[in-house]
């Protein structure tokens, strides 16, 4: 399974890269602007700069037509970009023309294995089940998350699961154990995953014991 780090935060994405583990970033204006970035083109570009992987891009525009013309000049930002598009109408009428013209695209706010199995069948070279918003209306995401994964494999469907709008490290274990290839994460979740309290314990007890060792206890 693959990390991608959701933000559009550069600090965050320099330390996420360097550690690393990072091979992805998930964004959208919303992260764009919480950011501090005006500019939402060199937003990318600067992020895709850095990754050196797939960076998924969220399109504005709410009509196939204009997605559509969204999504190519959005593309050409960086050979990095993969283009979000909502799960609607409208999406998958603009997924099904992009897709053919090798355009990658994340159908995004997918909430049920109708949505993925749809956007699989028009091309999507990845779906996103939203696993914490589904966790916030009493269902279990995850589960969702391992039906797409057994579907897709049953079927050997190219589209790559990503499990995102995930809350905490335990969504991270829990996504590589149902199979989901990517899992985008907030920053925050990303330095959880790195510390647990045994670990620091243990370190310093190391540092305790090899200052004695040199003669510094």
């Amino acid at each position: 399974m693959r990390l991608y780090l959701d933000t559009a935060d550069i600090d965050q994405i320099r330390k996420a890269v360097k550690l690393g583990v990072i091979s992805g970033v998930t964004t959208n204006p919303s992260l764009v602007s919480k950011a501090g970035w005006t500019d939402y083109k060199s937003a990318v570009q600067e992020i895709c700069s850095i990754v050196k992987g797939p960076v998924s891009v969220e399109v504005l525009s709410q009509e196939a037509k204009s997605m559509i013309q969204e999504a190519r000049a959005m593309a050409k930002w960086s050979e990095h970009v993969i283009i979000k598009i909502p799960v609607c109408d409208a999406g998958l009428e603009a997924l099904s023309v992009l897709s053919k013209e090798n355009v990658r695209v994340n159908l995004t706010l997918c909430f049920s294995l109708n949505q993925a199995l749809l956007g699989a069948l028009a091309g999507a070279a990845y779906v996103s089940p939203f696993v914490g918003r589904l966790d916030d209306v009493g269902q279990d995401g995850m589960e969702l998350v391992a039906e797409i994964v057994s579907c897709f494999d049953h079927y050997g469907f190219a589209t790559q699961v990503i499990a995102a709008s995930i809350r905490h490290p335990l969504h991270c274990v829990t996504a590589a154990q149902v199979g989901a290839h990517i899992a985008t994460v907030p920053y925050g979740v990303l330095t959880q995953m790195i510390n647990h309290p045994l670990t620091t314990v243990g370190i310093a007890r190391f540092q305790e014991d090899a200052q004695k060792a040199a003669g510094k206890g």
